[in-house]
Order: structure tokens, then sequence, then C-alpha cells
């Protein structure tokens, strides 16, 4: 990053946020323009390339704290309209080297020793003693999303991820001349970066305007990366996915981001999941939960599922009188996790049939008009009224017959009859 980066860019407009932004705010200012503008979005669209470099390195300076520090302080200074430089030699008096100020204020509280690198050069009387220049600076972080399948979130896998982050061009090799030319120094600033103006007493550095702060004038860009010498570039790395993760999670893999400069580690790569629903397993934590529909004869007289998971099928015992909608666990059958994998939680719900035959709507009939045991004595006292035992007319009943039992549901209503041993759809005989 260089002074004139810091001095010129306004990193929160780029990013469309206010300057007191929160990080989150800031985040989620830079995930939306990255999905927009992304290369892989928008290919061979060059503003929307360069507005994504744009968007990429200011969320590289906003959301680490300290070079957030660094950039609101020297915004504020230049903001002023200050420009000191100092007492040049020659000139009657000591060189009074700003960067020195801030390296001594520095030592009194933190942020002043990033501005003493930062300025160190910039308000020196000369253009060489920046501290900070040719500081070795760790590589960018890059954000990326990947798209799992439901089982994938489950068990983890590992996957070819595409990368675009910003690289020194290949075209003109960093330079940002055009092939067959070179940069030439710039001959305002000698190539020192810096002009300097007097004003009274005083002697004020700031950056060239002819070269931008650079030392160095291209006459003819590069038509790839336009002169800066930086292009977005592609490459493709293969990556784990830890088992268990969460749809809107964020993995972090260290060292899989930007290289670093001058031999700096590389940056990190952050990962955000999204995982696509199954079609009949959902998520609740590190539990998977499953839904499974049983009849009235099966949660009445109780019965063994066999019902699936991630890892084979397992028989479920529904004891007799179960209620709709009460849930079962089996342990050890959900989504993996640090300590321990997560439980499946089966819920099962009485499936009301919508079809009837003539025999079978008979039959609940009859087992409606045998019913002796009000359900909803809470209502009938609540309303003081009897409750309905009829076939018919809305009541409902129970009956047995033969060696099973069922159930019948006034007024058209679905029902179950069971004999013998198994689940039937006729009252008494021994099933059907």
């Amino acid at each position: 990053m260089s002074t004139r980066d810091y001095i010129e860019k306004d990193y929160y407009a780029a990013l469309g946020v206010a300057k007191s932004a929160t990080p989150p705010e800031i985040k989620k200012a830079y995930r939306a323009l990255a999905r927009d503008l992304h290369p892989d979005k928008k290919p061979g669209d060059a503003k929307a390339e360069a507005r994504f470099k744009e968007v990429s390195e200011a969320y590289d300076v906003l959301s680490d704290d300290a070079r957030r520090k660094e950039y609101d302080e020297a915004r504020a200074l230049f903001g002023s309209g200050y420009r000191p430089g100092g007492f040049q030699p020659g000139q009657g008096g000591p060189t009074f080297d700003m960067g020195d100020l801030f390296s001594a204020a520095g030592q009194g509280g933190a942020g002043g020793a990033g501005l003493g690198d930062l300025f160190g050069g910039l308000f020196s009387g000369s253009a060489g003693r920046s501290s900070g220049a040719g500081t070795p600076r760790r590589g960018q972080d890059l954000e990326s999303e990947a798209t799992l399948d439901f089982e994938e979130a489950v068990r983890g896998v590992t996957l070819p991820l595409r990368i675009t982050s910003p690289g020194t061009c290949t075209t003109c090799r960093g330079s940002g001349a055009r092939a067959g030319t070179s940069p030439h120094t710039c001959p305002t600033c000698g190539g020192a970066g810096l002009v300097t103006r007097n004003q009274g007493a005083f002697a004020f550095s700031e950056p060239c305007r002819d070269c931008r702060g650079t030392g160095r004038v291209v006459d003819e860009p590069c038509p790839d990366c336009l002169g800066t010498g930086v292009t977005n570039q592609t490459r493709t790395i293969t990556v784990r996915i830890p088992a268990g993760v969460k749809d809107g999670q964020r993995i972090r893999l260290a060292g899989k981001g930007s290289p670093g400069s001058r031999g700096a580690p590389p940056g990190d790569l952050f990962v955000v999941v999204h995982v696509r629903p199954h079609s009949l397993f959902g998520r609740s934590g590190d539990n998977l939960t499953l839904t499974v529909p049983v009849t009235y004869a099966e949660a009445t007289l109780g019965t063994s599922l066999t019902v699936p998971t991630l890892d084979g099928a397992v028989t479920l015992k529904v004891p007799a009188g179960t209620a709709s909608g009460r849930r079962f666990r089996v342990k050890g059958r959900g989504a993996s996790a640090k300590q321990r994998a997560g439980d499946l939680l089966v819920t099962v719900e009485v499936a009301v049939p919508q079809n009837l035959t003539a025999e079978a709507k008979r039959a609940l009939e009859a087992y409606a008009a045998a019913q002796t045991e009000d359900p909803r004595p809470r209502i009938t006292e609540r309303v003081g009224g009897a409750p309905g035992y009829a076939a018919g007319g809305g009541g409902a009943g129970f009956a047995t017959g033969g060696g099973g039992a069922g159930y019948a549901a006034g007024g058209g209503g679905p029902g179950f009859a069971a004999g013998g041993g198994g689940p039937g759809y006729a009252a008494g005989g021994g099933g059907a």
C-alpha cells in the first residue's frame, strides 16, 4: 500500500459505507459488491474487473483494524490540508522529520508506529528515508463461496475452487508499460515521487502529481493492466471442507490467500459455504431431522419402522399409543462434530388417508359408534356440552371387533382398522 493510496483513495466510498460503519456492515457491503462484480459473473467486462479490484483493495484495508486505523489517521491528517515536510538543509534550520515525530508518538500509544512507517519518507527532507519502504507485507486475505450438497456438508468434501485475486501482470511483468516500451524516470520529481514547495519558513513535501508518487512515468500503458502493473488472475486450488459445516458458515483456510510481498507470508482464504437442501433430511445444529408418516393403527398399536440415515437404514420401535408429532432420537446418526457426532431426530406424524373405500368407511363408522372415552374432556367441560360418540355428524368413537382394533370418523372422515397382527381397512375378522 503506497502513501498515495492512503491519501487519494476513499475506501469507504468504494464500498458504499459510512466512515462510522461497523466491521459487519463493511463485510456485508463487500460481499454484495464482490458477488455482483466477480469476473466469473462478468467475464470480459474490463470496468467490472477494475471495480472488483478496487472493492477488494478497500476491503483489504478496512477489514483489518490496524490498517483501518492507520488509513483513517492518514486521511484525517491530509484532509485538513496539512502538508508538512520540514526545514531543508541549507535553508537556515535543522531538518524536521515528521516520520520521527510519529514514530516517537507511537511509543506512547498504539498506531503511532504505523504512521511513522507510512509517512517517514513523505515528511522527511529526503524521500529515501522512509522506514517503511520495501517492508515485507503479508498477502491479502481473499473470500470465495462454495455450494455443497447436503451430504457433502455433513461428511466433508475435497473440491477444486477457482480463486480470482490481484497479481503481477504477466503481459508487462509488472512494469505497467506496453510491450517494447518501458517506464522512465519522472522529470518533475526526478524519480523521488515527491515534490517540495516552500511556504514561509517551511518546506512542504507532497506526492508528485505527474507520476502520482511512483517516481515513474508510463507513456504507453499496458493494454491488459492499464498501466497499473497488476491484473486479476484466476487460479484453481484444492480445498478440504471439514465435515459438519453449516449453511452460511465461513471457513478459514490459512495461507491460501494472495502471496505476500518480499517474502512475507500469504494471506488467508475465507470460504462461505452454502448448502443445498435435502429431499428428506433437515438440519438442527449437529443433529439431522427426519419426519416419518405412520398410519393411525401403527401409532395406536405400536410398530417397528425402518428409517433411512445418511449411513444406511436403522430400525425404530414406535410404542403403542404414540401421539402424532412425537420425536425419537437415534444417537450418533447426525452430522459430524468436533467432540462427537450429532443425533438423528425422527418425528412421527399420523398420516390421514384422503380416499376411503366404502368398506373402510363402514368400519370407521362402526369404530366411532363404539367410542367410550372423551378425547377432549377439558374442551367438553369448557363448552358445557356432551361429546359426540355417534358416527356421522362429526362425532367420533372407538370400536373393537374380532381380534383387532380400529377407529372410525363420522362425516366421511378417514380411518384404519387393525386385526390379527397387522393394520387393515376392515374391522373384525383378523385384519384386512
